[in-house]
């Protein structure tokens, strides 16, 4: 990797640091201060961390929009003060009701689709410029402010008597933990998250990443596999090409008019913008699509540092 990169950082976090102490051992490691992560990961929670590194922590609030994959399982018969294994018994163990195929197809519907999702009480929420956890170990209320969230997938199986296996797409913000719990809920027995690992980030997998133990100890021996430079990072957003002309304009802040856009474009939603050497330039914003005539008309949201030199190319 060269000395000051700019791009993403793929990372597998193990059980026990923080993903901010996974972000300072990058910033060591590389030797580079502007370095952000796309979503927190739990310290007893595994798996994949994506890391932003120079000028793409520009991109950081737009990639958190990639849906995210976990895989992990719900132990069942007690809910519990933070929704995993962390926490305490919120009462006394109960029976766990039979889990066959059909038990967990009805459970696999009920938590598909959008859902309005309460944050563990514990968790890194901010109400009034204070995380739910602080305000919990205050003994003080935490706010009941449900989040609509979507689930793309869930896939439930039988583990032992009392465990069941899952794997869950969903969109980013959602608690995972949340999900045991209230299946936990549903079941009438209570659940909480017993082990939890993020396998995939958008089009991005675990399997490619570097371990955090490699980062922190071996900075010299990261894989390329794990990092992707800053002109080849995908978003989730439709992407258009701009001549010379209206890249100049988009990079001085001007709306822009593309002819014969392909793509599904809706009014107040992200663009990528691209130069017509592929150029990552940076996001704009829809402000309107005439599908019949391909026309969009889009005005810049972010315009990415030092590339103010592709107008004139």
């Amino acid at each position: 990797m060269r000395e000051s990169p700019h791009g993403l950082l793929l990372v597998d976090k193990p059980s026990g640091p923080t993903s901010h102490d996974v972000v300072q051992a990058a910033r060591r490691a590389l030797r580079e201060r502007r370095i952000g992560h796309t979503g927190t990961l739990d310290p007893a929670a595994t798996g994949l961390l994506l890391l932003c590194v120079g000028r793409a922590t520009r991109l950081q609030q737009y990639l958190l929009a990639w849906p995210k994959t976990y895989e992990g399982e719900i132990r069942l018969g007690f809910a519990t003060t933070t929704y995993d294994a962390e926490g305490e018994a919120l009462a006394e163990p109960k029976a766990v009701p039979p889990l066959d195929a059909e038990r967990l197809a009805e459970l696999e519907a009920r938590f598909s689709g959008e859902l309005d999702q309460l944050p563990p009480p514990y968790s890194a929420k901010k109400h009034a410029g204070r995380k739910f956890y602080e305000l919990a170990r205050a003994g003080e209320d935490v706010p009941l402010e449900p989040k609509r969230v979507k689930v793309m997938a869930i896939r439930l199986a039988s583990g032992s008597q009392d465990r069941v296996r899952f794997t869950v797409t969903c969109s980013s913000g959602t608690y995972v933990r949340s999900l045991a719990h209230d299946l936990g809920a549903t079941l009438g027995c209570g659940g909480h998250l017993a082990s939890l690992r993020r396998v995939r980030i958008g089009p991005w997998e675990v399997d490619r990443a570097v371990a955090a133990e490699i980062l922190a100890q071996r900075p010299n021996e990261l894989p390329e596999r794990a990092f992707i430079p800053l002109q080849q990072a995908a978003l989730p957003f439709p992407v258009v090409t701009l001549n010379p002309t209206a890249l100049d304009h988009f990079l001085h802040g001007q709306e822009v008019t593309v002819r014969q856009a392909e793509g599904e474009f809706v009014p107040g939603c992200n663009v990528v913008v691209r130069s017509r050497d592929e150029e990552l330039v940076g996001i704009g914003v829809t402000l309107a699509y005439l599908p019949r005539a391909r026309t969009l008309s889009l005005a810049p949201r972010m315009v990415l540092g030092e590339l103010e030199a592709i107008a004139k190319s």
